[in-house]
């Protein structure tokens, strides 16, 4: 029996009510989202703390039962860039530990998973932290100590190994994040990796203590995501059955590599112009840089072959997936790739740049392949070479929705749960070796 009845889940600059793919929302509003339901459905009541952006934002929205996403007010409305956001971290830990006061004199709320009774006896106060992201984990600091609660930090990138993987153009992480991600690794009780690699990162660039960090693997909704109907989504999705159709999902910006997925459609195109390739990308652009992947693609005279789409909800990414004959991941640095399995879940290949967590969502050989680096020329080689053989693609992408299935985010909420568990044991008193 876990011990943890009520958790503050803290993911201050983005919301999980956010459309991922544009902006700041991505893979970890994903995360957030789909833990916090796992959570509920396994008896825990969730408060999920995100900054209010705009007036019409209603203070709480709940986002199924046993979850509820409250909107804090810090700074001034509107949208403010991540850049800004550390400025606000002691109004955001203000903002957060006032309502958990006032939350834990209220009547806790009633849903099915929490028992016959349908609900939880009497007021239950929050027992953990969970902070998502290093504002949120700098303002996770302040909250845990003032409640004297533990703090769960997951960090899902980080400024050190984000900066060792710079990508050409890209703005390098300020120094200020760095320091506050050190900040977080000496403070959090428990340190949640999404893969023993970025467990080994955590250790190596910011002296993390091994025996306080658990590898939780991110998850995928298998009910959404699944491989059916492959046919029927190309047609729906306007793909011819001879087109060669490869499919990019994310924020539009130079760590993520769409780009890269461009320069290599254009070294196919004039090499080999058998394939008949067709590219999609379902993003927006996100950060500061002058990033303009429709220029690109203009320039590079594939204006009749790629598509630029705006981000789309899950039911309609996983009809793209489904329709494509491989998904690309490009990108320069990856905590795990939740894009990777997600599409491998739906039964198609993917081919993913050899870095960070993608090694893990991606097994190289038999539900797709990895390529060193980010050079077109590789990537060329690498969509060439699952044109040419189409049974090895088909078979990689069977094997690809098996390898899914162990992916479910009930895993991952259980994983997380037993951290919990760790962090209430652990709160006060380091565990051996630390």
């Amino acid at each position: 029996m876990h011990q943890v009845r009520r958790v503050a889940m803290l993911s201050l600059h983005t919301s999980p009510l956010d459309q991922p793919g544009g902006g700041d929302a991505g893979g970890m509003n994903v995360y957030v989202r789909q833990l916090a339901l796992e959570l509920a459905a396994a008896g825990i009541l969730v408060d999920i703390y995100t900054r209010r952006t705009s007036l019409e934002l209603a203070d709480t929205v709940a986002l199924a039962p046993g979850v509820n996403v409250h909107h804090v007010t810090a700074g001034p409305f509107g949208k403010v860039s991540k850049e800004s956001l550390p400025e606000l971290v002691p109004q955001m830990a203000d903002a957060v530990a006032a309502h958990m006061r006032h939350l834990s004199t209220q009547p806790s709320p009633a849903w099915p998973a929490a028992g016959a009774g349908g609900g939880l006896p009497g007021p239950v106060p929050v027992n953990v932290v969970h902070s998502h992201y290093w504002v949120s984990g700098m303002a996770g600091i302040l909250v845990a100590r003032g409640l004297d609660l533990p703090l769960v930090h997951t960090m899902h990138t980080m400024a050190r190994v984000k900066n060792k993987h710079l990508p050409s153009g890209q703005a390098a992480e300020p120094g200020i994040r760095e320091e506050g991600e050190q900040q977080i690794v000496a403070a959090a009780t428990r340190l949640i990796a999404n893969t023993t690699a970025e467990a080994a990162e955590l250790e190596a660039h910011y002296d993390g203590c091994e025996q306080r960090i658990d590898v939780v693997s991110p998850g995928v909704d298998l009910k959404v995501f699944k491989p059916a109907f492959r046919d029927r989504s190309r047609q729906l999705r306007g793909i011819a059955p001879a087109d060669f159709h490869v499919v990019f999902a994310g924020r539009l910006q130079r760590l993520k590599g769409p780009h890269v997925l461009v320069k290599a459609a254009k070294l196919l195109r004039a090499e080999r112009p058998d394939i008949p390739l067709r590219l999609t990308f379902l993003g927006a652009r996100s950060g500061n840089d002058k990033y303009d992947l429709g220029q690109l693609v203009a320039e590079a005279g594939l204006a009749g072959t790629a598509a630029v789409l705006p981000p789309v909800t899950a039911a309609e990414l996983a009809d793209w997936y489904r329709s494509a004959d491989l998904v690309a991941v490009p990108s320069a640095s990856e905590s795990f790739g939740l894009v990777a399995l997600e599409a491998q879940a739906c039964g198609t290949a993917v081919v993913a740049t050899n870095v960070g967590g993608l090694p893990r969502a991606v097994s190289d050989g038999r539900t797709g392949l990895l390529v060193d680096g980010r050079s077109s020329r590789l990537w060329a080689e690498a969509i060439a070479s699952l044109h040419d053989f189409p049974q090895t693609r088909k078979d990689m992408g069977r094997a690809a929705s098996v390898f899914a299935e162990s992916f479910g985010w009930e895993n991952t909420a259980a994983q997380t749960m037993a951290s919990y568990d760790l962090s209430l044991t652990y709160q006060y008193v380091a565990p051996p070796g630390c």
